[in-house]
């Protein structure tokens, strides 16, 4: 069986993308999956796990494994009459009865998507650019859910016809065969435009979100939104050096400093780029840096109250790592680096923990797994 049509489009089935589309599927909308067969088969034959931080747990049946229609680029569809027409309160119709998710390998079945959620690593950008430029309806949703500070203005410049929106994504996501699990706390944030009716397109989205329990907001600050999140993201890279749960690397005050280390040097740049931090759901991004430093006991009792993170959990870099994939730290602490450059300035601290990921890539055998001494050393901070 195969829909004529689909709510909402995950472009790049990933960790974050089947957990994000897995729910909106549960509350009832229709949802495609685009992505690599290493996943989709799996969803294919054992449907879609999902487990949410406190333990909700759900799973939805999946449509077999779609293989490739005629590859003909969308002019008019449903799409455009919503483009065109009134915006609905939510996307589809949200009856909360489980619908069933579309899986497919190709790009072209983006012409049968009102909205696509962007979830493809960040590198990836202008691939996903070209593909919904080719195949998506004029006039559909396109909403970055991605890392980094770039994705989303990529996006806009490449998809003129197209109503594209920032996105960011505070939780962290771990895949275990067909289970999605959800392993640290935070919401999803959506770019609000000032535009009316672009404004009504996002409220739709963040209202399905919502609704289907991911916990959703709109904001008109997105860049000073992204730049707190890429802050407290600067933890990912360290994580992937150490190569343990990021709550046992939490629990260590010498690995802690290090973060801080990181962000305190980031805090800096962008001050000098008049970027503000914004608070993050319960997390207070400009305070981080001090909080990191506290006390073991004082620091569990504040960060307890922030932030609820899995024991096993670990960052989507370091999964990465440990996995023999290309990481994201081009765009995590990379990004601190070219923003620091842009303004004349240095970000040695950040830059060296670009490196060391980039040669524990190179040895292609996962994390170095750095001990919190070894580490400073590395990085030119006394331990």
């Amino acid at each position: 069986m195969e829909r004529s049509g689909y709510d909402y489009a995950i472009l790049g089935a990933g960790a974050i993308g089947c957990y994000t589309g897995g729910w909106l599927a549960n509350r009832g909308h229709s949802v495609l999956f685009v992505g690599r067969p290493s996943i989709l088969d799996v969803l294919a034959s054992q449907g879609l796990a999902l487990e949410s931080v406190e333990g909700k747990k759900s799973t939805v049946p999946t449509f077999p494994l779609q293989k490739a229609e005629s590859s003909i680029p969308a002019n008019t569809s449903e799409a455009d009459s919503v483009a065109n027409g009134s915006e609905p309160d939510s996307v589809g119709d949200g009856s909360g009865e489980a619908a069933s998710i579309g899986l497919t390998e190709s790009p072209s079945d983006l012409a049968k998507c009102k909205t696509i959620l962007v979830c493809v690593k960040s590198a990836s950008t202008d691939e996903a650019a070209a593909q919904i430029r080719e195949y998506a309806p004029h006039g559909s949703a396109v909403i970055s859910l991605q890392n980094g500070l770039g994705a989303a203005r990529i996006l806009k410049e490449n998809l003129p016809d197209h109503r594209v929106f920032a996105g960011m994504v505070t939780y962290n996501v771990v895949r275990e065969g067909n289970h999605f699990r959800q392993s640290t706390s935070g919401p999803i944030t959506i770019e609000l435009p000032p535009d009316a009716a672009l404004a009504q397109t996002a409220r739709a989205v963040a209202n399905d979100l919502n609704e289907c329990g991911i916990q959703a907001y709109l904001r008109s600050d997105m860049q000073n939104v992204q730049c707190s999140k890429l802050l407290l993201n600067l933890n990912n890279g360290i994580n992937a050096l150490a190569g343990i749960p990021i709550r046992e690397m939490l629990s260590d005050r010498k690995y802690r400093r290090i973060i801080a280390a990181c962000m305190k040097e980031a805090i800096q740049i962008y001050k000098s780029a008049g970027i503000k931090m914004v608070k993050l759901g319960k997390i207070i991004p400009g305070i981080a840096p001090a909080v990191l430093k506290l006390p073991d006991f004082l620091f569990f009792r504040v960060a307890s109250t922030m932030i609820n993170i899995d024991p096993t959990a670990m960052t989507s870099l370091a999964q990465d790592l440990i996995a023999g994939k290309k990481t994201e730290i081009d765009f995590l602490n990379g990004e601190i680096v070219r923003l620091a450059r842009s303004r004349g300035l240095k970000a040695p601290i950040n830059s060296a923990v670009v490196q060391l990921v980039k040669d524990a890539e190179a040895t292609g055998q996962g994390s170095a797994r750095m001990d919190p001494e070894a580490m400073a050393r590395a990085l030119g901070l006394e331990s």
